[in-house]
């Protein structure tokens, strides 16, 4: 019995309808992967801005994003310093080994101020942000530019600022892990400007905000927080005598203030980011008041919760010193702050282990840490609005 045409064609037609419809309850049933496109204005491909944060006149920005390297192949210099896998002395140190076994610097030349020594003794890359105190010697000094120290370096002579204008006495001889990150008026004259005389100045507060950026939007105050001018903070400053700058942070009232501060940021924070699936804080983008002037961008969720305790209350300190308004940035604000760079190039490197590159135009400077190896990785990405 032969099959006309017509029949062969409508049982192909209902074949292939019925393929069609299987195809369509599957994808439905057991989706594909999910396609991360992230905002294409920003810098980087994959980012997306979380909507902000704001209390008082802070207001955080969380950078989210698909990918989330691995980086745990890496220490932090305050991990380091703890676990004694790093060692940092003043220059012209060298170590001698004491009679219970311990081992101990001696001093061949004279200390310098902007200059100290480190030792990488343990098994991984040491990463160095710019800002980073460290506490110790004869005054606390900050790291002045990002870097990577190899695992098995010679001693490395560290380029570092001071923040203890008014101290030069013998300290502790090894230099610990302050776990504090200079707040950004200082972080920015380390890291973009390279230059001592700025730093000092802005640690005893010598430097004006500027103004806002179009695009603000008024909210209601939030309750107000407790705050510090930017004469306490100078005044504390210089009235500390041969103090650290690690104890000026610390102490009362500023110390309690930036704490209450800082955790009222954290609790909207976790709040705000809590049940991300897919996707990781890797950073944040933020404004005083309505001008966005900083972001810190890692290439993992895990290295930056290794430095947002203290990176959050840099920034608290920093917007304590700034005047409470009533205006805050917007999100259009941050993501035009995160828009692709252009401008100066400057790049130094050490082969095979990292490159620093900076970026400028007009007021905006951007700074990238590249990891050479083991593969090429952007570990720190930083953004930040300097002054004139």
């Amino acid at each position: 019995m032969q099959t006309s045409p017509r029949k062969v064609v409508g049982i192909l037609i209902a074949a292939i309808l019925i393929s069609v419809g299987a195809t369509i309850a599957a994808s439905r049933l057991s989706p594909g992967p999910r396609t991360w496109n992230g905002d294409p204005a920003l810098a980087q491909p994959g980012w997306r801005l979380a909507q902000p944060i704001t209390y008082d006149n802070l207001t955080i920005f969380p950078v989210i994003s698909p990918d989330d390297a691995y980086t745990s192949e890496f220490a932090t210099l305050d991990e380091a310093l703890a676990s004694g896998d790093a060692l940092v002395t003043e220059q012209g140190a060298s170590m001698r080994r004491m009679r219970d076994g311990s081992v101990a610097p001696s001093f061949s030349i004279s200390p310098q101020v902007n200059q100290l020594v480190l030792v990488n003794r343990g098994k991984r890359p040491l990463i160095l942000l710019a800002g980073e105190v460290v506490s110790g010697g004869k005054q606390d000094r900050i790291i002045g530019k990002d870097r990577i120290v190899p695992v098995g370096a010679a001693p490395l002579p560290l380029d570092v600022f001071c923040v203890e204008h008014g101290r030069w006495t013998p300290g502790a001889e090894q230099f610990s892990a302050a776990q504090l990150m200079v707040h950004p008026s200082v972080r920015e004259k380390a890291a973009v400007e390279q230059d001592q005389r700025q730093v000092w100045a802005a640690v005893r507060g010598d430097v004006s905000s500027v103004g806002g950026t179009s695009g603000s939007v008024t909210v209601e105050s939030p309750a107000a927080a407790p705050r510090i001018s930017t004469r306490a903070l100078s005044n504390a400053i210089e009235s500390a005598g041969t103090q650290s700058y690690q104890k000026i942070y610390e102490s009362s009232p500023i110390g309690t203030s930036v704490e209450t501060f800082a955790q009222e940021i954290q609790r909207r924070f976790e709040r705000d980011t809590n049940g991300l699936k897919g996707e990781h804080v890797v950073g944040v983008v933020v404004a005083f008041g309505r001008e966005v002037a900083w972001s810190d961008i890692f290439a993992s969720s895990e290295l930056f919760d290794s430095y947002w305790p203290k990176l959050l209350r840099s920034y608290v300190v920093e917007a304590m010193t700034r005047p409470a308004v009533r205006r805050v940035a917007s999100l259009d604000d941050a993501r035009d702050f995160l828009r692709p760079a252009t401008g100066h190039i400057e790049e130094e490197s050490e082969p095979g282990i990292y490159r620093w590159r900076k970026q400028s135009e007009g007021r905006l400077a951007e700074i990238e840490l590249d990891a050479l190896a083991p593969k090429p990785l952007t570990l720190h990405w930083l953004r930040v609005l300097h002054g004139d």
